[in-house]
């Protein structure tokens, strides 16, 4: 990292404006910002119901700094703010660069030079209010491990329930007080117990041990084959597709078990898989052969085994406690992904109270609820619709947003995404307002070492899912970053390069399961590789060579 730099006292307030709902936290001012992580989750420009919805996540862990937030909008998408991070690294005495690094398996990596922004207060200013905030969180986040067993077991049936008796609700105040009483209670509660359920410390401190003790590529396969027999819960959409092209399940309880999963499963304007007659047809069409990723899964537990006999053979005396380490590891990125997947499934419940109220409501165009905050709603339903009238501007400020290409993974400082997406130098891989577009690099692609492997092949460059038919048997699969909706893809694909991302990250978690080799969080490599190009790709070095 570069010399830290002090902010200046003189914050603007953040543009924010009630009634485009026009937001932009980067003109709080000069904050690093980092979508790693967020863009998995959310990859789209954020309708104001989702954006709403987005806050009673935050409310679930309640880390707040006055007048410095931690997460902000950035013109329709989410951001982390790792000044926020880096701040606190130095009020305990650590070198703000330490400090995001050892959170860059979850956040990602910043690039050495960049300056970090820290924020104008005392180590004791900084004491003072950030330790109270983290006192709130651990308190939110004491959720025992039984208690989140018991909503990964519940959460199916009561999902399935509500939804029938939202479609059931014909009165506006039946449906409002349905919301608040039920529904928005327990949308909070499955994302605190998503929020809960992170063990990336645990995961991080085992990798960075296991890398130190045998390598990039041996500790990559001993953090595969964390699913076990029972795979992940980020896999199952792919094997679940296996098993109905075999005729092991049937196409309705795959729809049941994964209809809610999908690459836009968190934005609640757009339908779930399982709305869609035709989704599991075109999935089936497109996915590789029927035993594909078996094999696959087959292929990387050998891996790991071998990986394990030489460990086994190089540290004897540590072999008791870095087993019982990996095993805790696995477990708990097990309980996560089971966790995560079915607060995802609480978002279709969530969806469907919204379509219901927009037809409770009457209002002109099906998806005008869309553009109304998850609170507005509830005070349309209760006979307040001036809300109403802020639906067109809003809409058109959505259209606007989303017209633009996705913005930099790092953001430093006050970022215009209109003046930026008319610069025909831009970058998409940093905006640092404080300094001119730096020159992209030469040579090979660096990122993080995702999953262990080397091969050679020709790029498939794409930037969404839905062009997945597009990649074809052998290829390198090259995009900004990943999400379960990306799944089905990776057993045609040699190996995986993206932007954005980190060793826990979809990708890299993904990859290693399935043993395809994978270079994640690269930065600019959508920018440098191009359809056809040849690389080799050296995935437990985390480097790509532009052939």
């Amino acid at each position: 990292m570069g010399v830290q730099t002090q902010m200046s006292d003189n914050l603007s307030a953040a543009e924010h404006d009630p009634v485009t709902l026009g937001w932009n936290d980067s003109l709080a001012g000069d904050f690093l910002w980092t979508n790693s992580n967020f863009c998995e989750a959310i990859g789209d420009v954020m309708t104001p119901a989702t954006w709403s919805m987005w806050q009673i996540y935050l409310e679930a862990v309640p880390f707040e700094v006055p007048g410095y937030p931690l997460a902000g909008v950035i013109a329709g998408r989410p951001y982390i703010n790792l000044s926020l991070l880096a701040s606190f690294g130095r009020a305990l005495g650590m070198d703000a660069g330490t400090m995001l690094r050892r959170s860059e398996d979850l956040w990602g990596r910043v690039p050495e030079d960049v300056d970090i922004p820290l924020l104008p207060l005392t180590r004791w200013q900084l004491l003072r209010m950030v330790l109270p905030a983290l006192i709130r969180v651990r308190k939110a986040m004491r959720v025992s491990e039984e208690e989140i067993r018991r909503f990964i077991a519940g959460c199916p049936g009561w999902c399935t329930a509500m939804r029938g008796r939202i479609r059931q609700t014909d009165l506006p105040a039946e449906l409002a007080d349905l919301w608040r009483a039920e529904v928005r209670p327990y949308f909070g509660r499955a994302w605190r117990i998503v929020r809960a359920s992170l063990e990336g410390g645990l995961i991080g401190r085992l990798r960075r041990d296991l890398v130190d003790l045998v390598g990039e590529g041996d500790a990559n396969a001993l953090l595969s084959d964390l699913g076990g027999a029972e795979h992940l819960a980020s896999l199952g959409p792919l094997v679940g597709l296996s098993e109905v092209a075999r005729g092991l399940l049937s196409r309705e309880e795959y729809l049941q078990r994964y209809g809610h999963r999908g690459p836009h499963e968190l934005e609640i304007s757009i339908p779930r898989p399982a709305e869609d007659p035709a989704w599991l047809d075109r999935q089936l069409a497109a996915s590789a052969s029927p035993v594909a990723a078996e094999t696959l899964l087959e292929r990387q537990r050998a891996a790991f085994d071998a990986a394990w006999q030489r460990f086994l053979q190089r540290y004897p005396a540590k072999a008791d406690s870095i087993r019982q380490r990996i095993d805790r590891a696995a477990a708990s990125t097990r309980l996560r992904e089971e966790a995560r997947s079915e607060a995802t499934r609480v978002v279709w419940a969530v969806r469907e109270y919204v379509l219901r109220a927009g037809q409770l409501t009457c209002l002109e165009n099906e998806d005008d609820v869309f553009f109304l905050s998850l609170d507005e709603m509830h005070d349309v339903l209760s006979g307040d619709r001036a809300a109403l009238a802020l639906i067109p501007a809003r809409r058109e400020m959505h259209a606007r947003y989303s017209a633009l290409p996705s913005y930099p993974a790092i953001i430093v400082g006050r970022f215009d995404p209109f003046q930026w997406a008319a610069d025909p130098g831009r970058r998409t891989d940093i905006y640092d307002a404080r300094v001119a577009s730096p020159v992209l690099r030469s040579g090979a692609i660096t990122g993080f070492a995702g999953a262990a492997g080397v091969v050679e092949g020709r790029v498939r460059r794409l930037d969404r899912p839905e062009d997945g038919e597009q990649l074809q048997p052998g290829e390198v699969l090259v995009t900004a970053t990943t999400n379960v909706g990306w799944t089905p893809l990776f057993p045609r694909a040699a190996a995986i390069i993206t932007d954005v991302g980190a060793p826990l990250s979809h990708a890299a978690i993904v990859a290693r399961e399935l043993g395809i080799p994978a270079v994640v969080g690269c930065g600019d490599a959508t920018m440098r590789l191009h359809t056809g190009d040849r690389v080799r790709v050296h995935g437990g070095e985390g480097r790509v060579e532009i052939l």
